[in-house]
């Protein structure tokens, strides 16, 4: 059996399965990609253990959410940051598309 933290994926070719485990518990996760399906098999794994630590609690299914609503968090943090940048490019595109309609305004009005 592969873990998420020491070694590669198990692949299952008859039905395109990955065996990973997460703190400690094995699963077949299925998808095109397992190198990827590691990585995230092992991403969520340190989320719960970090988690475990800090909280002290034994209980998976506890951990499983506080780890989830931590990377949740994490997303809506980049999700923000990544649309608020994406409204300062609109506004910046708007301006120098303005600034190019003048120029060329007044090209028109010169020649």
């Amino acid at each position: 059996m592969a873990t998420a933290a020491k070694h590669p994926p198990v692949k299952d070719a008859s039905n395109g399965s990955v065996r990973v485990e997460i703190f400690d518990q094995g699963y077949n996760l299925r998808g095109s990609d397992p190198e990827y399906i590691l990585k995230l098999a092992e991403y969520v794994d340190s989320k719960m253990r970090a988690v475990a630590e800090q909280t002290q609690t034994v209980d998976t299914a506890r951990l499983a959410v506080l780890a989830a609503l931590n990377i949740a968090d994490e997303f809506h943090l980049i999700k923000r940051k990544v649309e608020g940048g994406s409204s300062d490019y609109r506004q910046r595109t708007k301006h120098l598309s303005n600034a190019l309609d003048e120029v060329l305004a007044d090209q028109r009005h010169v020649g």
